[in-house]
């Protein structure tokens, strides 16, 4: 008697449909998506919650930012920016604009984004794509347990054609907001 193999079953991988910004907008208002959430590439994330180390970084930054910001310019914190196929959420983001500007949609690119990463460093520069595909002039990601800050500038088609560090200690002027300039030891000082 032959035997009769069986035939193999066809094993296919689950499709992913990548979500778009409308649709995830046009989700969010149906209340199908939950809060504190971002999109990134399609994706949908959690965003995490935040330490009291994070915080601090962040309101000291804002308040930093307040002191020199430009007539015609703002500070978004933790507010969307809308990207091709990403809505991520920033830490701090100064765009240029009146408030009023954005009451219909987020801003689709901004001057200065910064990013807080106190345990959220690989996903922080996950953005960083996002970042230089909607032409954010310079993007920071503040290394909080490293006391030091990445600095990307210079966006060209998804990357930054520049990418400096600096810290512990010295001193950061940006180049994309007049009048910015952090020293480190105190930015990371309680």
């Amino acid at each position: 008697m032959t035997a009769i193999e069986a035939p193999k079953p066809v094993v296919r991988s689950p499709q992913i449909w990548p979500l778009g910004v409308k649709a995830y907008h046009a989700l969010g208002d149906l209340g199908l998506i939950p809060e504190k959430t971002e999109l990134l590439y399609g994706q949908i994330f959690h965003k995490m919650s935040k330490s009291p180390f994070h915080s601090g970084l962040m309101m000291r930054l804002m308040r930093c930012l307040q002191a020199v910001i430009p007539q015609g310019w703002h500070i978004r914190p933790e507010q969307p920016l809308t990207c091709a196929d990403s809505e991520p959420e920033p830490d701090l983001a100064v765009v240029q604009g009146r408030e009023e500007d954005f009451w219909h949609e987020h801003p689709h690119t901004a001057e200065l984004v910064i990013e807080i990463c106190v345990s959220s460093h690989d996903y922080d520069r996950s953005k960083l794509r996002a970042y230089a595909a909607a032409g954010v002039k310079e993007c920071w990601l503040v290394l909080g347990p490293e006391k030091q800050i990445e600095v990307h500038r210079q966006p060209q088609g998804e990357q930054f054609a520049e990418h400096t560090l600096h810290g512990p200690g010295g001193s950061l002027n940006t180049t994309a907001v007049p009048s910015f300039t952090v020293e480190l030891d105190r930015l990371f000082t309680p």
